[in-house]
């Protein structure tokens, strides 16, 4: 295990008052991110920029992945008024796109599936204009509670394949990567017209060629958009970052997934799902 960051890795800390502005918000409506709750290395420059990625269905994950630094265990009561508070959220910090993710809740009978359903109308019915990103759990592969979803028309469906086959009983111990695979294809099934997106974590021990036959599986799987990341981990409970992965190796996957079809990929060291998101619908929005 590599003992200290390089110097690609390294970012300069600071604060600002729309960060403020942002967390007293969330505060105010009692809102969760993955922001804070996955130890995110972009929350100050995403909150400075008065942006934020919700995380809904509370706070406890009902699974063990190696990898996350959210909390683990036994999910607290799904909150009822959760929908319009992400939706007056939303409305507050004057957003054009919006990215809703979650714990996964293999507790709940749909997986949290109609929440998404709710969260996403609400934040339709407050902001017309705004267009919608969710990042889903699997769902456990349920395909009517997956329908929940795309019945709500989001314009960007994602889920995160995370890492590759090989490496999936040691990072994602209670997923499956075939079944990961497929939500993407059945979205694809049910409404083409949304666009699908998923990603990957690199220096958790992968291969270039296995990375490279994740890129394949999702194309195959009609995949849009994808996110390629540096692994960071959160503590030395977690699983061990195994290669600090050199930007010109991002570059390098980037330029093999856009030539395989992907419609936008964002590939480097501080990227993840939803950082910059906006930027694969509306391409000039950060220039």
């Amino acid at each position: 295990m590599y003992r200290g960051k390089p110097e690609w890795l390294k970012i300069k800390i600071q604060g600002s008052k729309n960060k403020t502005y942002v967390e007293n918000v969330l505060k105010s409506l009692s809102l969760h991110t993955v922001c804070e709750h996955a130890s995110c290395p972009n929350l100050m420059e995403c909150f400075s920029r008065r942006t934020a990625t919700f995380m809904i269905l509370g706070n406890v994950c009902s699974r063990n992945c190696t990898f996350c630094d959210v909390e683990k265990g036994i999910p607290r009561p799904v909150d009822d008024r959760e929908p319009l508070h992400v939706a007056q959220a939303v409305k507050k910090l004057n957003l054009k796109h919006v990215v809703i993710t979650s714990v996964t809740r293999d507790d709940l009978p749909d997986g949290g599936a109609g929440h998404f359903s709710d969260v996403i109308r609400k934040v339709r019915e407050l902001n017309p204009e705004v267009s919608v990103e969710v990042l889903i759990p699997d769902f456990k592969g349920d395909l009517e509670a997956l329908k929940k979803v795309i019945d709500a028309e989001p314009e960007v469906i994602n889920h995160n394949v995370e890492t590759v086959p090989r490496l999936y009983r040691e990072v994602r111990p209670m997923a499956v990567y075939e079944r990961s695979v497929k939500l993407l294809a059945d979205v694809k099934t049910a409404n083409s017209d949304i666009l699908t997106k998923s990603g990957i974590m690199v220096g958790l021990g992968e291969r270039e060629e296995e990375v490279l036959s994740v890129f394949e599986d999702l194309r195959k799987a009609g995949c849009d958009l994808l996110t390629v990341g540096q692994y960071l981990a959160p503590s030395s409970k977690h699983h061990p970052v195994v290669e600090y992965v050199h930007p010109d190796v991002f570059e390098k996957y980037k330029k093999a997934a856009l030539e395989m079809g992907f419609k936008h990929v964002a590939s480097g060291p501080f990227v993840r799902s939803s950082y910059h998101a906006d930027k694969a619908l509306y391409p000039g929005s950060l220039d």
